[in-house]
């Protein structure tokens, strides 16, 4: 029996590949263990996408090999974006690890193991980014019981100028509809009740695929699967959204009215740089057709600042956009001048500092706007999933407006509510981000 700890770093989708090496090696005989003291083996799932993750990948790695030292490991596993990224440079860098698989490492792993155990250096870092999904692999849950990702495709067709995901992973890739039913449905049939769909564009899903399958189609298929309360929505380019996908949304109510749509900047001149589409009018009346067709739609973005030529004017119009579309969640990063992106080829225009503070200006405007929000659901009852108790009768859950992880969370006063379980909550207080409510008898 060896025992095996795995680090998960990144993304919902990297979380998948994770889940996905752990159900391969419990299969195989393997037991895992939360404890790296104890792990005989360790496996590392990196993300490399940008510099913060780069750094916590080989931070994480560097703290990881003092078990080599001091703890029970032998061997050293390093898998997904960051050896795919830097390949072989890494293996000669950093001699103590034993292992290093790039993305979708979850085939080659226990192979990988064998020749490891044999005495033999694993450098694989190239091979895995253009196989096809052909079917779905052992995976074991490393979310509560209730709530499930489920990754419908790998790669990106895309060509942002600043993201390195197709080189990464490779172009679109689909799973097949019926794989995607298989996996939700035994999802389904052991006790999860809300399945968040994830790819790097999820509205591009399909477009790969014989007969041209789109996401459209997958959603009125899951939508059948009766265990399902909700169907959550991640990572949809605002390109790929058409709008049989917003008429099915609005007519099946397992779909949660929530969006993520990374809009990234407003300004059409900045917009065109990084490869997008779009403009703040064309942006524009995209949400307002959406919230016509969705009243109560949760939109969440992401935008970008100081990005190659966003000069005063550009942020302005950024800021502008911000204030009045009125979004619901938001999240601001600052532009990192990536090598290996098309955008590195671009001369940089603001320092690190000025990224950090046009961030901080957008943050200002979004935290009122957030409690405006917020306090217009004051008095109003909301379908809640309970998540955690904290004790004393208080609770933390979710709406449908907030995703897991990566949302704010609704505090509940309830007596002996059960995790996992859906209550009606009427809202009582309103913070800048959190909500606060009681339970409904």
């Amino acid at each position: 029996m060896t025992l095996v700890g795995v680090i998960s770093l990144g993304c919902p989708k990297n979380l998948v590949d994770s889940e996905t090496m752990i159900g391969i090696l419990t299969a195989a005989g393997y037991t895992i263990t939360p404890s790296l003291e104890e792990a005989e083996v360790i496996i590392i799932n990196t993300c490399g996408f940008i510099r913060p993750a780069v750094q916590e990948g080989v931070e994480t790695i560097f703290s990881s090999l003092q078990f080599k030292k001091k703890g029970a490991c032998r061997y050293l596993a390093v898998t997904g974006c960051l050896p795919q990224r830097y390949g072989s440079k890494l293996a000669k860098l950093i001699p103590g690890v034993d292992i290093w698989l790039g993305v979708n490492a979850a085939s080659f792993l226990l192979e990988s193991l064998q020749k490891a155990f044999a005495g033999e250096k694993v450098v694989n870092c190239f091979s895995s980014k253009k196989r096809k999904i052909a079917s779905n692999l052992p995976r074991l849950l490393a979310t509560p019981p209730y709530t499930a990702y489920l990754k419908i495709a790998e790669g990106c067709s895309h060509s942002c100028s600043f993201c390195l995901i197709p080189r990464l992973r490779g172009a679109l890739r689909s799973k097949p509809i019926e794989l995607i039913d298989e996996g939700a449905r035994q999802l389904a049939g052991n006790g999860v009740k809300e399945i968040v769909l994830v790819a790097q564009d999820t509205g591009s899903y399909g477009k790969d695929l014989k007969g041209k399958l789109s996401l459209n189609l997958l959603l009125q298929k899951l939508v059948k699967i009766p265990q399902l309360e909700w169907i959550r929505l991640l990572y949809l380019n605002p390109a790929s959204l058409t709008p049989d996908i917003i008429e099915t949304i609005s007519n099946e109510s397992k779909i949660c009215n929530y969006l993520d749509l990374p809009f990234q900047h407003a300004n059409q001149e900045i917009l065109r740089k990084m490869g997008r589409k779009g403009d703040f009018s064309k942006y524009l009346a995209l949400i307002t057709n959406l919230r016509t067709a969705l009243p109560d739609l949760t939109i969440r973005t992401t935008l970008m600042t100081g990005f190659p030529g966003e000069d005063e004017k550009a942020f302005q119009e950024l800021l502008s956009f911000v204030e009045k579309v009125q979004f619901d969640r938001l999240g601001v990063f600052p532009y990192y001048h990536e090598e290996g992106t098309k955008s590195f080829r671009l001369p940089e225009t603001a320092s690190f500092f000025e990224k950090k503070r046009r961030c901080r200006r957008i943050m200002q405007i979004q935290r009122m706007i957030s409690r405006k929000k917020n306090r217009g659901l004051v008095g109003k009852g909301l379908k809640v999933l309970i998540e955690k108790h904290l004790g004393d009768n208080i609770y933390l859950g979710r709406s449908f407006r907030e995703a897991p992880e990566i949302d704010p969370k609704i505090i509940i006063k309830g007596n002996k509510l059960s995790i996992g379980t859906f209550i009606k909550v009427k809202i009582t207080q309103a913070y800048t981000f959190d909500l606060a409510g009681i339970a409904e008898e």
